[in-house]
């Protein structure tokens, strides 16, 4: 497993933004799923945002559609999540993952990100986001 490396958390105030970024400095695939993922306290992680490479369209939850966007810099090997208009309700660890397994379809309709947020192994340290005043 290639391990990825979030950053990007902090405290912010509802209504500010943060952008969070995912360094996969060993990752070597080209093509693969990309997603987001938190995990609140007391709650099971959410996948809540999910793309495939090369592919125009993209998951989002209904949580977050509108206000959440996925992107990733190949060159970079670093994925992407601007967050705007965050709610209280955003506050979790949020952490990202890669599979080059994943079908293109699975991906950006969502339900790789189910499948892949019930896993509890394969996971970085994530970046804590809370949302408060």
């Amino acid at each position: 497993e290639v391990p990825l490396v979030e950053s990007g958390g902090g405290l912010v105030q509802p209504g500010g933004s943060l952008r969070l970024s995912c360094v996969a400095s060993g990752y070597t695939y080209s093509n693969y799923c990309m997603g987001w993922f938190r995990q609140a306290p007391g709650k099971k992680r959410e996948g809540f945002a999910s793309a495939y490479t090369g592919v125009d369209w993209s998951f989002y939850a209904d949580s977050v559609k509108g206000r959440f966007t996925i992107s990733q810099d190949n060159a970079k090997k670093t994925l992407y999540l601007q967050m705007n208009s965050l709610k209280p309700e955003d506050t979790g660890t949020y952490y990202c993952a890669l599979d080059n397994s994943a079908k293109a379809y699975d991906c950006y309709s969502g339900a790789w990100s189910r499948r892949r947020a019930a896993f509890d192994s394969d996971w970085g340290q994530g970046t804590q986001v809370t949302v408060s005043s």
